[in-house]
C-alpha cells in the first residue's frame, strides 16, 4: 500500500479550509459628534460615500450603493401622536428595512404646526432636549429604548443582507450606553459599537459601520438608558435621526457554500482510495 503524499494531502486540506466560514472582521468605524449638523456631516458623508449611491425608493434590490429613511416623508397621519407601522419602510416606501421593539411601538415626530415637535407631544420639555439631523422628523420606540432593525428585499419578505449601517442620534451624554450591534445571518453578533458624547441639550452624534462585504442581516439600536415618558427627563434620553445603510442584497444559498466543502472532501476521499488501490 503506498502512502499519500504530503503535497496532495495539503492541497485537499487547503481546499477544505477554503469552504470555512471566517470570522467577518467590520472594515470601517465612521463616528462624530457636536453641537450641530455640521459637526456631523463630513463622517455622515464619508459613509455615504463608502456605501455607494443613493438608490430611489422601489421595489427590488439594486444590488449596490445604499438606502437612506430621514422620517421626513412619513405622512402626518402617521406620526405623532399615532404610531408608525413596523414594516412602513418595506411596504408603503420600500427601502427593505422592518423595525421590532419589545415596547409598544415607534413613533416619528410631528411636523409644526400640527402636534408638538420633537415629542413634544410625549413631554413639554422634550424639544428642549433634542434636534433633527435632517428637518424636522425624528423618531423613537415607545416603551422601549432598543429598536431592532431587520433588511429584506425592498418591497418583499425576502431577507436580505447589507454591507453596512448607520445612525444619527440626538442627545447622547453619557457614555457607553448608546449603541448599535450588528448580527449575521445565524444571529450571531459582528460586534457592538457606541456612538460618541457630547455635552449639553439639541447636540447630535453619529455612528456608522461598515463591513467588506454584504454580511449584516439585523442591527439592534439601544438609545440611552430612559423611556420618553411623560415627566421623564433624566438621562441618557436619546432619539434617532437618519438611518442609512447598504443596498439590501438577497441572502446566498445556505447550501451552496456546504456542498462545495462536501464536494472538495468526496473528490480527496476518491483519489485517496485511488492511491492507495
Amino acid at each position: 500500500m503506498r502512502g499519500i503524499g504530503t503535497s496532495f494531502l495539503g492541497a485537499c486540506l487547503g481546499l477544505v479550509a477554503l469552504s470555512i466560514p471566517t470570522p467577518v472582521q467590520a472594515t470601517s468605524v465612521f463616528s462624530s459628534s457636536g453641537s450641530n449638523a455640521a459637526a456631523i456631516q463630513a463622517q455622515v458623508d464619508a459613509f455615504r460615500a463608502d456605501l455607494g449611491a443613493l438608490n430611489p425608493n422601489v421595489a427590488g434590490s439594486a444590488g449596490s450603493g445604499r438606502r437612506e429613511i430621514n422620517w421626513d416623508g412619513v405622512p402626518d397621519s402617521l406620526a405623532a401622536p399615532n404610531l408608525l407601522p413596523a414594516n412602513f419602510f418595506n411596504v408603503n416606501s420600500p427601502r427593505g428595512a422592518v423595525f421590532s421593539t419589545a415596547g409598544t411601538g415607534f413613533q416619528v415626530s410631528a411636523n409644526a404646526g400640527l402636534t408638538p415637535i420633537e415629542f413634544g407631544n410625549i413631554d413639554p420639555s422634550y424639544p428642549d432636549l433634542f434636534a433633527p439631523f435632517s428637518p424636522q422628523r425624528l423618531f423613537t420606540a415607545i416603551g422601549s429604548n432598543v429598536v431592532d432593525v431587520s433588511f429584506f428585499i425592498p418591497g418583499s419578505t425576502t431577507p436580505a443582507l447589507t454591507r453596512g449601517f448607520g445612525s444619527v442620534f440626538s442627545d447622547v451624554n453619557a457614555a457607553d450606553l448608546t449603541s448599535i450591534e450588528y448580527f449575521d445571518v445565524a444571529n450571531n453578533s459582528l460586534g457592538s459599537f457606541f456612538a460618541p458624547i457630547f455635552g449639553g441639550k439639541e447636540t447630535l452624534s453619529f455612528l456608522g459601520v461598515s463591513f467588506d462585504n454584504s454580511v449584516v442581516s439585523r442591527v439592534r439600536i439601544t438609545s440611552g438608558n430612559q423611556l420618553l415618558t411623560a415627566g421623564n427627563i433624566a438621562l441618557d434620553l436619546v432619539v434617532m435621526d437618519d438611518f442609512i445603510y447598504g443596498e439590501p442584497v438577497a441572502v446566498p444559498e445556505p447550501a451552496s457554500l456546504a456542498l462545495f466543502g462536501i464536494s472538495v472532501a468526496g473528490l480527496c476521499a476518491v483519489a485517496r482510495r485511488r492511491r492507495m488501490g
